[in-house]
């Protein structure tokens, strides 16, 4: 029998390459002969960076940058040096983990620090750029990115009202200034979601509340971004608020898109081809994947989905084990079955915390199964 292990990470918890390796290791203690081939996935979030960067036999490269809220950092990102191709995720310099829970505020998080990373891969020479969108902290439209490389922002016809900080200044925006001599690479934007810019199912409206935004600073950032997308549109002479996967990390799909000239993929189908999974999946019986949580957002572009599409087109048997599950469960329909670990009884944070185990338990159950 073969068994390929194409997991996502359990978010704060194992990356996917811990995930794939614990539920190897659960097979292994019941199918002694079969044959396991381990794939770590991503689709554009946390994680993307490493699972391509391992896959292409890249290294990591450091540069200086600045967080959400403009503190000097060190952000990373993966460097493949024979196709001079950088892999990189805006939340290593502008997501959620830089920083505390009393810190977020979508008003002043900016994503300067990810331009300051598309920069460095540019100098380094890179011929191609595979950006990833998922974790971020801002809602600021890329307005803070396109600072960074060079573009300017003004409340009036002259050069005296530059906007340079909080995102509400975008609702006095008039003028954008182009830098003179950007000339960028070929930009791919990894996304897992399809939303756009504006409106109740854009950047804002859906995602804001979850980065800390209060109800009350909604209708201000709604504004900020529909005047920046407004005046792209006059002095840019592009309009992609309405594109899927605009409202992607806090509208920086839109800014990557209108600023750089980027092209909106699906995170899934970016990695997936990276590490050639259409390939091993042809070669195999069966597939295991999974992820930290499977809900409604699963189906949405997540691995487990790209997974179970990819492995019923090839007509392959397709298994999740997964952390948690939401109570809606239609879409346990794409599986054959669906294991959860979360226990009974137990918090979600010990669940996290026994999350190796329960993983190569839950592996072993399928085993026997098997």
């Amino acid at each position: 029998m073969k068994i390929l292990i194409a997991p996502d990470k359990f978010k704060g918890s194992l990356s996917a390459r811990e995930v794939a390796e614990n539920i190897s290791t659960g097979l292994r203690n019941v199918l002694l002969d079969a044959k396991i081939d381990i794939v770590p996935m991503a689709d554009g979030g946390e994680g993307t960076a490493e699972v391509i960067g391992d896959a292409l036999g890249g290294s990591w490269v450091d540069c200086a940058a600045h967080d959400p809220l403009g503190r000097q950092i060190n952000a990373r990102y993966a460097w493949i040096e024979h196709r001079r191709l950088a892999v990189m995720e805006m939340s290593e310099a502008a997501g959620m983990r830089r920083l505390s829970e009393n810190e977020r505020d979508p008003v002043r998080a900016n994503t300067f620090g990810v331009g300051e990373m598309l920069l460095d891969a540019m100098q380094r020479g890179a011929r191609e750029i595979v950006i990833g969108l998922g974790g971020s902290a801002t809602n600021d439209g890329g307005f803070g990115m396109a600072r960074a490389l060079g573009f300017r922002f003004f409340s009036g016809n002259d050069h005296d009202h530059e906007l340079k900080s909080a995102i509400s200044e975008l609702q006095k925006l008039r003028r954008i200034q182009k830098p003179g001599n950007l000339t960028l690479p070929k930009i791919i934007a990894a996304v897992d979601v399809r939303n756009p810019l504006l409106g109740k199912n854009g950047a804002t409206q859906i995602f804001g509340p979850q980065k800390g935004v209060s109800e009350d600073k909604v209708a201000i950032l709604e504004r900020a971004l529909t005047r920046l997308a407004d005046v792209v549109s006059k002095d840019l002479e592009i309009d992609y608020r309405n594109e899927p996967g605009a409202g992607a990390a806090g509208g920086l799909g839109f800014g990557l898109m209108s600023f750089c000239g980027a092209k909106i993929r699906p995170g899934f189908d970016v990695v997936a081809k990276a590490v050639k999974l259409e390939a091993k999946v042809k070669d195999i019986d069966l597939i295991i994947t999974g992820e930290g949580r499977l809900d409604a957002q699963t189906l949405q572009g997540k691995t487990p989905a790209g997974v179970a599409q990819l492995a019923r087109r090839l007509g392959k048997r397709v298994f999740a084990i997964v952390g948690s599950a939401s109570e809606d469960r239609s879409v346990d329909e794409i599986f054959d079955k669906v294991y959860v670990l979360a226990q009974q009884g137990m918090s979600e944070k010990e669940n996290m915390a026994h999350a190796a185990e329960l993983l190569r338990e839950n592996a072993r159950e399928l085993a026997k199964k098997l």
